[in-house]
Order: structure tokens, then sequence, then C-alpha cells
């Protein structure tokens, strides 16, 4: 996942720069297959922007640190992860890399940017150095994996801006790298690297029981395709692909006090206990029974893949059954759904892609990866001391002064503060990134602001920690959320219906399906038997109807030079249903000739003359009426 926002105008360099070269040797040479996480990635680096894709941290530089021994440590870490060696012959630009190379020698370039003074906001400065230096695609077949920049004050180093290529490393690979560097430059030894290497890994996944790990993973991801929401955030507000979002930050004190007091509690893992709270606190807030969120840091569960410099980019997918009386009984089941999200995060991504698309046709659905949740708080808990102050003067901070700094302001009552930063585009709704439980619950989020203004998102995690005191003193019936939290489940209008798992709004798939076939006449009723008219149908508990019926009025009109059919109604919606929440295809088409006049009944549809009906999904299906 990225860790900043996109491409923008580089910040002024007021510095004098210059580059060095840096040799290594002392490798072992390699070659191999891609890993499934690495096939992931390239899949994504080949096909988005880079500025989205590229990943970035900013380093410290401890103080009495020379130019010198920075850049040695670097060599080290280099020489020690092949991951850092490694290139992807590409030979074919229709066709992804599936090989990756391991260099036992090579070099690599240092940008170091001299200043005679370092702006007034040193970590934010270097933080936007390293934003700037994302643009760019990556030569996957030739390019050394870092852009590395050391930023300096009349030469003496203050900060290293680091871009990785997502093919090598992920957000807790820089994290590993990041510890490493600080433990070479205090002058320490590192212990030998036991963890799985990127062939390594490879190996271990293409063996038998790799293999049957994958099978079981697709198989795992495609019930929930199938049954989950297809969407969490499926409302009017709701729209779009791609959300330009701006950083919310909670620091709160209180929140971690309450957190540890309800592991004390209840016995339950400090990252269970967090995880159930904000998948409660989403699902109220989405009107969902069901919590579906990507975890993409829990992938790394086992020992041998913690602290893996390699990129194990695969969401674990999470599906939480929220209907549950309360905070306690839905604890017990969050850590076994959990696991089992875990267990079925090794997966081929090609082979998943695949299979997306096939349930994507076959239920009619768009699966919106709108929630993610990153917890890295227990990742490497020295590296998190580190990112704390870094990303305390990135968002603004300042030692001392007695109060939170400009952009900062208390959370209501909260002993918090909330803090706004960079804004960013992410093809999500909700992203969040634990990076502290304690002493501080230190919490990143990006919501749609569309969903979440600003009022509302600092309102949600202040929501979060109020949820935590009140489980800290006890048992919280769910159905009491909105009153201890603040949090208010969304509204929607009477029209919107529950319909095979996700929450679907008929006037929205009648008119995308209108747009998707030029504007042709199209009517979308729940399905409904035994009532005369969709406005008086009982769709049974809570809005829901079994399915959906969509009435195309063809008036004649060829499309593609042939007749309209049912599956050519079906296969214009699916091309229209990114970015529409709310829309799912009906599971029958029927199509008459000329719309009634009253078009807003469906009984006045129902009794027109059929030309074909069908569901779509296979032509076979359709049958003339003649």
């Amino acid at each position: 996942m990225p860790t900043g926002p996109p491409r923008g105008p580089a910040p002024d360099r007021p510095g004098h720069a210059r580059t060095l070269t840096v040799a290594y040797e002392g490798g072992t040479e390699r070659r191999g297959p891609v890993t499934m996480g690495q096939a992931n990635m390239i899949r994504c680096i080949l096909r988005d922007d880079p500025a989205h894709i590229n990943i970035h941290d900013v380093w410290p530089v401890p103080a009495g640190t020379g130019p010198g021994p920075a850049v040695d440590a670097l060599r080290a870490l280099v020489v020690r992860h092949e991951a850092l060696r490694t290139t992807f012959p590409h030979p074919s630009p229709e066709s992804a890399p599936r090989e990756q190379v391991v260099a036992a020698e090579g070099a690599f370039t240092v940008t170091v940017l001299d200043h005679e003074e370092l702006p007034p906001e040193p970590a934010r400065y270097a933080d936007a150095l390293a934003r700037a230096a994302r643009a760019g695609r990556y030569a996957l077949e030739r390019d050394f994996p870092l852009r590395i920049t050391l930023v300096a004050e009349r030469g003496v180093p203050a900060f290293v801006a680091l871009v990785s290529s997502h093919a090598v490393a992920d957000g807790s690979a820089l994290a590993v790298l990041r510890e490493e560097w600080l433990t070479l430059l205090a002058g320490e030894a590192l212990p030998p690297v036991t963890a799985f290497t990127p062939l390594d890994l490879a190996a271990e996944e293409a063996t038998p029981a790799g293999l049957r790990k994958s099978e079981a993973s697709l198989r795992y991801w495609e019930e929930i395709l199938r049954t989950g929401p297809q969407a969490m955030f499926a409302e009017s507000r709701a729209a779009g692909t791609d959300v330009r979002m701006a950083q919310l930050t909670l620091r709160s004190p209180r929140g971690a006090r309450a957190l540890a007091r309800v592991v004390a509690r209840t016995g339950s893992l400090s990252a269970t206990v967090l995880l159930t709270a904000w998948c409660s606190l989403i699902a109220h807030r989405a009107g969902q029974s069901t919590c579906v969120a990507a975890v993409p840091t829990s992938n790394r569960f086992l020992p041998r893949l913690a602290r893996s410099v390699n990129t194990v980019s695969q969401d674990a997918l999470l599906s939480l059954d929220v209907a549950v009386p309360s905070f306690d009984a839905l604890l017990r089941k969050a850590w076994g759904a959990a696991l089992n999200a875990y267990r079925h995060s090794r997966f081929d991504s090609v082979s998943l892609w695949d299979m997306i698309e096939r349930v994507t046709f076959e239920r009619g659905s768009h699966f919106a990866r709108d929630v993610v949740f990153n917890d890295v708080s227990t990742l490497l808990s020295t590296t998190a001391d580190a990112n704390a102050a870094v990303d305390g003067a990135v968002d603004g901070a300042v030692d001392g002064g007695g109060g939170p700094a400009p952009g900062r302001r208390p959370g209501a009552g909260l002993e918090a503060e909330l803090s706004w930063g960079p804004e960013q585009v992410l093809p999500t709704r909700v992203l969040a990134f634990a990076y502290r439980t304690d002493p501080v619950l230190h919490i990143g989020m990006w919501a749609d602001p569309g969903l979440f203004d600003r009022e509302e998102a600092e309102g949600f995690l202040s929501g979060l920690v109020r949820l935590l005191e009140a489980a800290a003193g006890g048992d919280v019936p769910l159905a009491s959320l909105t009153e201890v939290t603040g949090v208010r489940p969304v509204a929607r209008e009477p029209h919107w219906r529950r319909v095979d798992g996700s929450w679907v709004s008929p006037p929205a798939v009648a008119e995308a399906l209108s747009e998707a076939l030029g504007g042709l006449p199209v009517h979308v009723a729940p399905d409904a038997p035994d009532a005369p008219d969709a406005r008086e149908a009982s769709d049974g508990p809570d809005g829901r109807a079994r399915g959906l019926t969509a009435f195309i009025a063809s008036r004649g009109r060829a499309l593609d030079g042939s007749p309209l059919t049912p599956a050519k109604a079906h296969a214009a919606l699916i091309d229209v249903l990114p970015g529409r929440p709310g829309v799912l295809a009906p599971r029958r088409y029927v199509i008459v000739r000329e719309p009634p006049e009253q078009t807003d009944r469906t009984s006045a549809w129902r009794g027109l003359e059929i030309l074909m009906e069908g569901n779509g999904r296979e032509r076979r299906m359709s049958h003339d009426h003649g």
C-alpha cells in the first residue's frame, strides 16, 4: 500500500546536489521464479501510476553520523538482502516478468543534497523530497530498486529520503531496513538472516503444500466475493473509484490505556481488540451486518515472514459477521475470523484476478476494496519509536509549546490529539494504519470526504476511543454503539434494498443500465412475485429482496448491429459497474419493445409483451418469445 500522496510539485531544493556511486560485492548470484507477492505487485507496477504504487520512507540520521558511515551502512544492507540486488528480466512488454535475478555485485547511486541551512521543518521537507521521487516508473529489468537521497546540512547528514520499488519491498520490509541501518550506525553487529529471501519464499510456494495453500486461498476469497457485501460503503454519497483524501492522525494516551484495560479484562491480544473495535464501528457506520476489510500487514504472521525484506503485498481478506449482541461476543469471533483471513493470504494473483473477473460477471457485482486496516504496531517496536519521531515532525508537531501544533486540535474531552496532514489519492474509502498502541494509541486514517467530512472523520476516531473506554469497563451491547461512540449509522433513502448480501439502489441500477445501453428506457424492481407493484412489495426484514428484475424497452434498436439480448445488456452493465457501489446486476433481464405510459410502475411493465428474457450470464438461458 502506498505510504504517501501521489505526484505533486517537487519541493524547492535549496541545497547543492552531488551523486555518489557506491559499489558493492560479496553477494551470491541467484535466479528463479518470482513470488506470488512479487507477481501481484509487478502487475500493479506495470499498470498503475508509479507515484501511487512506489513506496517511500524517511530515516532520521543519528546525531554525529558522517556521510561515510551512513553510506557504508546502506552498502551493507544491499549485500545482506537479496531483494535489494534483484532485477526482473522483462523480455516482452506484453507480459509480466515471471523470473527474478539476484546480482552478486554491482553499484547503486546516492544523491547527497547538502544545505547551508535546512528548511524550518526539515522532516517535512525530507518527506516531500521522497514523495516527489516516487514519480517515475521503475525499469524492472535493470533499475536498482532504491532511490536514495541523503539530506545534509553543512555536510552533516540529517535524513535519508528513500523510495523503493514495490516489487522488492513493502512497508514492513522498509521498517526492517531502517532498524538494521540504525543498528549498524550504532556499531552493533546484525544477526544472520533467517527470514525468507524472495527466492526462498518462491521455492516454498511452489511445493505441493504451497500450491494447496494457494488453491485454498482462492476458494476462501471466492466465497466472500460471491456472498458478502460487494461494497462496505454502499450509499448515495459514495461514488468513483479513486478518491483524494487527507490524512487524519489520532494520538491518544487515553485510548492506549483503555485498550490495555480491555486486553486485561478479556485476556485477548491487543491487536485483536483493536481490530474488533475498528470493524464494529466501521460496520455500524456503514449499516452493514458483515465487516469485510483488507488487512495487508497480517500476512506476515509466519515467523520466517515477519522480518523478511521482500514484498509480501497480498491482502488478508477479513470477513467478520458483526450480527452479535455485544462487543465481547464479537471479540470471541474476531480472532478466528482474523486467523482464517491470515491463513488464506497467499495466492497466485493471476488466478485470483481471473476468479474475480468470473465472479464479477456471474454475480453481477463489482467488489470494492473499501476498507483497509494495517496494524503495524507489533512488527518492530524500536522502529515504531523512530517512526513516531518522524511522523510527529512531518505532521507538524513541535517540541514543547504546551499544546497542539498548528493544524492539530484536541479530541473532544478525550486527552487526544487529532491532526490533519497531506492529501492522497487512494482506490479505497477508508484506509487506516495503527502505528502504536502504547503508550499512545497512534492511528493514521484516510477517509473519503464524500462519506466523512472533517467533523465526521474526527468524530469517528474519537468514537473509537470512546468504544475502547466503554469496553474497558465491561461488555458493550452493539445496539448501543451510537449512544456510546457518537457515530451514527448511514441513513439510506427508502428505495435502498438488501439484495444478495449487498445494499442496492434499484433506481441507480436502472440509471447505470440505461446509460450502458445508450439511453434506452429501463425500469428495475426488486423481485416480489406475490406483490403487484414494487412499491407495494414486502421484501422481508430490513428491505431485503431476493434479486432484481430489469425491464428494458429496446424500441427496436440494434446493439452492435444485432438485436438487444439479455446477454448484451448484462455485459454492457458489467462494464460500467466500477465506482457505483449501489449497483448490482439484475438476476433477470426482460426486454420489451416500448415502455408503458406509467414508467415508474412495475405492474405496468409486467403487462407488456416480452420479446426476450434471461439472466444474461449464459446465452443459452435466454429464450425468444417471438
